[in-house]
């Protein structure tokens, strides 16, 4: 059983995951080396906590339960009673080994590491370890305690206990489990991608704007945010970087093809909201106003149902062909999805409402147009479509 953990890295992502290990009755040790950062999370702690309490989510009892819970330390020493050790810090694998190498000569001979990267090889992490058996993928969404969906990755040196141990514990703090295969992206980074890639290609095309974009899906689709609120909201570098990391770790594969907006946006520095300008522009009260503008060519006008349809297709293509590559289960792709980033439904019961005739003819639609590999069509659309198949039984 997990009682103690560490955490490393007391930014957002680390110190939120410290809060949701110390609310469901773990003692925690929150790890950085800088002070200050260590000061914020304990500050913003405490303010998180008095929402809580105000707004009567929690009594004071628990608040005082919950911080007592969490120690903040600047050695990784301090970590060395750990049951369970999950990274949280830069996205940069040799920073990652390193910090894992080191964290091994503290920590017990059972001690479960983990690292929360959204992409990385977690086969490359593992390597640095002396008992690579021990390490896995525990990928947490921001923000980690309101996010109900955590990624659980083992590599292949990755023990069946340590599988076992890790997918009970995040289950015991109340989280939703899914298990992926070690490849670039996972789940949701990888099916994700067509949402902001196919919505930059519209755009590009001067199919649409980048209001109207977001309007279909939004109208249409039912989805909280249109992809280009969604980049602004991620950060355009932070985005960009993700996508240009999937291509290529996928060996360059055309469907992850970043897109050149992008990169300009990122590169002028408009990044956003937190730059004040990305796709739209945003006041300083959080106020969104239109930004960017395309000049839209009138023969490639789509209507607002056909955008959305050609941004659902290429997301459900790439969640049938994770499935495809058993990447994850069926449940776990629509649960990553659902969970994990908000889709309004499942993609893979968003095929089956669909009907597997519309998905593979959509996308025999745009390969024919285009003769791009980027629009080839999943082999499993292709096969169940010819079986009559779906991905789901539905109980009349």
């Amino acid at each position: 059983m997990i009682k103690n953990v560490g955490i490393i890295g007391a930014g957002t992502m680390g110190s939120g995951i410290a809060q949701v290990a110390a609310t469901a009755g773990c003692s925690v040790k929150l790890y950085d080396t800088k002070t200050d950062a260590l000061e914020k999370a304990r500050t913003d702690l405490v303010k998180i906590m008095d929402r809580l309490v105000e707004k009567g989510k929690i009594i004071q009892e628990e608040k005082d339960r919950i911080q007592s819970n969490i120690q903040y330390v600047s050695s990784l020493k301090d970590l060395s009673n750990s049951d369970l050790t999950i990274e949280a810090i830069v996205e940069n694998l040799d920073i990652k080994k390193n910090v894992f190498s080191t964290l091994e000569k503290f920590v017990g001979a059972d001690c479960i590491i983990a690292s929360n990267t959204s992409s990385l090889s977690i086969a490359s992490i593992a390597s640095s370890l002396q008992k690579p058996e021990r390490c896995i993928g525990i990928h947490f969404f921001n923000p980690a305690p309101l996010m109900k969906l955590v990624e659980v990755i083992p590599s292949i040196q990755t023990s069946e206990e340590t599988l076992n141990i890790s997918v009970k514990t995040i289950k015991d703090w109340g989280k939703t489990v899914a298990v992926a295969k070690d490849t670039p992206g996972f789940i949701v980074n990888r099916v994700a991608r067509p949402f902001y890639g196919e919505a930059l290609r519209i755009y590009e095309e001067g199919i649409a704007s980048v209001a109207e974009i977001d309007s279909a899906m939004k109208e249409i689709g039912n989805f909280r945010m249109g992809p280009f609120e969604l980049m602004d909201f991620i950060g355009n570098d932070v985005n960009y970087t993700v996508t240009e990391t999937v291509f290529e770790a996928f060996y360059y594969d055309p469907r992850y093809k970043p897109s050149f907006t992008q990169k300009r946006f990122a590169e002028a520095g408009y990044l956003g909201r937190k730059s004040g300008k990305g796709y739209y522009n945003y006041s300083e009260n959080g106020q969104m106003s239109v930004g960017a503008q395309s000049i839209t060519n009138s023969e490639n006008e789509l209507s607002k149902e056909a955008i959305f349809d050609r941004i659902l297709i290429m997301l459900i293509n790439e969640a049938a062909d994770a499935l495809f590559w058993n990447i994850a289960s069926a449940d776990d792709i629509d649960n990553a999805m659902t969970k994990g980033v908000n889709y309004p439904k499942g993609l893979l019961a968003w095929a089956d409402e669909k009907g597997m005739d519309w998905c593979v003819d959509k996308m025999d639609e745009l390969y024919e147009k285009y003769h791009e590999d980027r629009y080839r069509c999943s082999p499993l659309l292709r096969k169940m479509k010819e079986t009559g198949s779906r991905f789901f039984s539905y109980e009349l």
